[in-house]
């Protein structure tokens, strides 16, 4: 940039010399018009790519296990609701049989073979995390647990939908009203629905605008990506 700047200042004193014999007010004219312009990136941007906020790789997580469910359009029918292994892919119903599996034991250790099976940990919080099943243990009302691999086999027993279909983003969802619009649920559906969450706690939701609750999410190639909640 150094290097670039003596050729501007020729340029302008040969503008001033040509325009000397129509006066100082012409000059003047000439430099009001005249602007620098950077030639080189600044020095801070050099010598290496830009870092990506913290901020920003958590909305980008956000958006993959907690997109709001679009409304229904002729041209967007409502998503197709399905129950237990019917239409799931043979990898996709192994790992909610395993995951099924540890958490009707009742013993939560046996969680962590199931999700360090995985070659990433899946997602269980936006927030730091140490030990997995601490971690659990710690999201349990009763402390060991219990409660918490209870909520997971309500979720993985719900009704599921298929989301993203054809792109790197498809996943299997459960329960099925974390992608799908809670203010076109039928009676029968409220009732499933109330089956996981409180009413109070569906007012909150549908003020915030999309399900924060407990979800799940498993890859067609039988990937659990996330058992997550909160907003």
């Amino acid at each position: 940039m150094l290097a670039a700047r003596p050729a501007v200042l020729t340029c302008l004193a040969a503008i001033s010399i040509a325009l000397a014999p129509f006066g100082a007010g012409a000059l003047s004219a000439a430099q009001v018009k005249t602007e620098w312009i950077e030639l080189d990136a600044p020095e801070a941007k050099r010598g290496g790519g830009t870092a990506i906020p913290t901020a920003e790789i958590e909305r980008e997580l956000r958006s993959i296990t907690q997109e709001p469910a679009p409304e229904a359009t002729a041209a967007s029918p409502l998503p197709e609701v399905r129950y237990g292994e019917n239409g799931l892919p043979k990898p996709v119903a192994r790992m909610r049989a395993q995951i099924l599996e540890a958490a009707y034991s009742g013993d939560i250790e046996r969680m962590r073979m199931v999700l360090e099976a995985n070659e990433v940990m899946p997602t269980l919080t936006f927030g730091e995390m140490d030990d997995p099943i601490e971690f659990l243990k710690d999201s349990s009302g009763d402390g060991e647990g219990h409660e918490i691999l209870a909520i997971l086999t309500e979720i993985l027993e719900a009704g599921w939908i298929k989301v993203d279909e054809g792109t790197a983003q498809e996943m299997y969802v459960w329960p099925y009203f974390a992608r799908y619009p809670l203010s076109m649920l039928t009676p029968q559906q409220k009732v499933e629905m109330y089956r996981i969450v409180t009413s109070g706690d569906v007012v909150d939701m549908e003020a915030f605008g999309a399900w924060n609750f407990y979800r799940v999410g498993i890859g067609p190639d039988g990937t659990l990506h996330y058992f997550v909640a909160g907003d």
